[in-house]
């Protein structure tokens, strides 16, 4: 039998992801929202965690090939995915009450997070900024337009894909079902 909401869910995520690959000032990217959103409304862990991963490991390999030359980034790829992690944790523990504030409050908070875990991760594995506590504070420093960005990016694609997600589950009741998981295999 065909999950509907399953496969919607998973198609959210996907244009989220494939969002990260047109023109956007920096920062400004769906990449916090797609991770809370699995996280609130995938049934299981595993599943919120796999698919806004595999989601943004594509399109990370989209702008690594095509884009960017990735070569210097790989250090960082464990805070980044890390902080994405938490995001998706945070969607968990709203998952039983979204509601504005909640995707708010999670939004922002997961931009923080991201912007204190990434940015340690800068100034831990790169040779940016001495390692020191001033090499640090500068570091967060350099890091706070690219933060309001990021603050920006997140609450603004919090809001598109939770309303929207709303707005069609109104519309389309086969959506409202619970919960979203992997089709079992029919053989």
């Amino acid at each position: 039998m065909l999950n509907t909401r399953f496969f919607t869910l998973v198609g959210i995520i996907l244009s989220a992801a494939a969002m990260r690959l047109v023109p956007h000032p920096p920062n400004v990217t769906p990449i916090g929202a797609m991770a809370l959103f699995g996280g609130a409304y995938f049934a299981t862990k595993r599943t919120a965690l796999l698919v806004p991963l595999t989601a943004m490991y594509l399109s990370d390999l989209v702008l690594g090939f095509f884009v960017y030359d990735y070569s210097w980034f790989h250090g960082l790829m464990p805070f980044v995915y890390g902080s994405f992690a938490i995001t998706v944790c945070l969607g968990l523990l709203i998952r039983r009450r979204v509601t504005p504030l909640t995707m708010g409050g999670a939004a922002m908070t997961g931009a923080v997070l991201f912007f204190i875990i990434t940015n340690f991760g800068v100034w831990l594995v790169s040779h940016l900024y001495p390692k020191t506590m001033e090499g640090l504070v500068n570091c967060y420093v350099a890091a706070i337009p690219f933060f309001r960005n990021t603050l920006a990016g997140d609450v603004v694609y919090t809001m598109v894909l939770f309303g929207g997600f709303a707005l069609a589950q109104r519309y389309m009741p086969v959506l409202r079902k619970e919960p979203a998981t992997i089709p079992a295999r029919q053989d």
